[in-house]
Order: structure tokens, then C-alpha cells, then sequence
């Protein structure tokens, strides 16, 4: 899978220049699948974990142990298999009340960056079939907080609250890279990379990095409502279908 090259790669030439990696995870199943490809034999190998701080892009403002809680997922497919320090792992605290959570995190990400500029070696992303990304949705608040921080987002519809990085702390990573698959996400993925500017419709419009790589990886299906032109020029992998499969086109 293109995704697992690009990781590792990332992964390793941040360690070579930094001496560590920085990255947010997103949830979802498609991350999921990568993150149980990553913990694979052959795979996590290649891998020096002991070297890498895990940050989460957004949270479902749910318990810890909750099914829905992003970090819940990513402990069971990625953490345990592969016995990372908790040191290691900076999850965001649904305990405290939505505002103090995202208070604490943007606080936490800044003692971790020495108070200096946040840039993440990686930010991964998912892509939700309203065009909206980690928990920017359409039509909020937070599309026009320009500070580079983590603001919790009540989603009137659903009637539940999300803590998320605003789009300029994630537009600040070195490298952001968006993992969509499905039919369901075709037409996310049409809006977002070939309509006109509409980020309050679109949110995941709002991501480009200011000063690094921005990567879209898309199975055959999510990309088949793109123009035949950004299709060849969009890396469109095969769909994950378990561990070790990396073949890509």
C-alpha cells in the first residue's frame, strides 16, 4: 500500500533530521486498516517506534472506552500490538468538559513543541461524505478561528460535541496526507479538489500546508468522480485489504 511506503519514509527521514516524528492520527477504517498494516510482521520491523510522539488530530467528545473514541482504536490496532509507551501517546481528555479539553490539548501540544511553532512531521486525515475533515465541518464556528490551536466544535445536527485542530495548526505540518476510500466518498472528493473555493461547503478545501507536502491517497472508487487529468495525477492506491498488502498503482 502506497500509504504504508509513505509513512515509513516520512517516518524516517524526520528521524534522520530531527531525531524523532511527530504525528497526528486520524480515526476512522480506512486509517484503521493502516494502523493494523503498520503492527504487521514485515512491517513494523521497519519501524522505529521508541522515536515516535502519537497526537490525534480530533476526538469524539465520548469516554476513553468508548467504541467511538479515535484513541480507543488506534491503542487496540496500533499501541498495543506493538507495546508503545504511554509516554509516547498524547490522547485528548474527554473527562474534562469539551472547551477544557481542547484547552489542555492545544496547551499540551505547545509544552511539547517548547512553545515554538507546532509543525507536525505528519497530520493523516480522513475525508467524511460532507466534505469535512479531522472535525471541521461544514458551516461551524471553527472554519474561522485563523489561530493555530484545538477548539472543541458542537455539531447541532448530531447533537455532540468534537475537539479538533483548526486548519491553520494543521496546514503548519511538514507533511499532511489525506487516506479516503469508498463509492460513498466520490463525490467528497469531486467537491473538494475540482469545485470552485466554497471552504464553509467544503472544509477539507481549507487544508494545504503552508510550507510543506500535501498528499491525497484514494482507492479506484473514491477517486472515479475526478477528471481523468487529476486522476492520473492524484496516487490512487488499491483498497486495503488486510496486513502486508501494499500494492499500489
Amino acid at each position: 500500500m502506497a500509504m504504508v511506503d509513505y509513512f515509513i519514509s516520512t517516518c524516517k527521514s524526520s528521524i534522520s533530521s530531527r531525531g524523532e516524528f511527530n504525528v497526528a492520527l486520524s480515526g476512522g477504517s480506512s486509517p484503521k486498516k493502516l494502523y493494523e498494516i503498520l503492527a504487521s510482521p514485515g512491517i513494523k520491523e521497519q519501524v522505529e517506534w521508541e522515536k515516535i510522539n502519537f497526537f490525534f488530530g480530533d476526538e469524539r467528545y465520548v469516554p476513553a472506552d468508548d467504541p467511538e473514541n479515535n484513541a480507543l482504536m488506534v491503542k487496540r490496532a496500533l499501541f498495543d500490538p506493538i507495546n508503545i509507551s504511554a509516554s509516547k501517546i498524547f490522547p485528548i481528555n474527554t473527562s474534562l468538559s469539551p472547551d477544557e479539553a481542547a484547552k489542555e490539548y492545544s496547551e499540551k501540544i505547545a509544552t511539547h513543541f517548547k512553545n515554538q511553532k507546532a509543525r507536525f512531521d505528519l497530520i493523516l486525515l480522513g475525508l467524511g461524505d460532507n466534505s469535512h475533515t479531522a472535525s471541521l465541518f461544514p458551516h461551524t464556528p471553527v472554519l474561522t478561528n485563523k489561530s493555530a490551536t484545538v477548539k472543541a466544535v458542537f455539531l447541532e445536527e448530531q447533537n455532540v460535541y468534537r475537539i479538533t485542530m483548526t486548519a491553520t495548526l494543521i496546514n503548519q505540518a511538514r507533511h499532511i496526507a489525506f487516506l479516503v476510500y469508498g463509492q460513498a466518498k466520490a463525490e467528497a472528493v469531486h467537491h473538494v479538489l475540482e469545485d470552485g473555493p466554497d471552504p464553509e461547503k467544503y472544509p477539507a478545501q481549507m487544508i494545504y500546508p503552508e510550507d510543506g507536502e500535501l498528499q491525497w491517497y484514494l482507492d479506484e472508487t473514491a477517486a472515479s468522480a475526478l477528471k481523468e487529468e487529476l486522476r492520473k495525477r492524484t496516487t490512487v492506491t488499491k483498497h486495503l485489504t488486510g496486513a502486508g498488502d501494499n500494492r499500489h498503482k
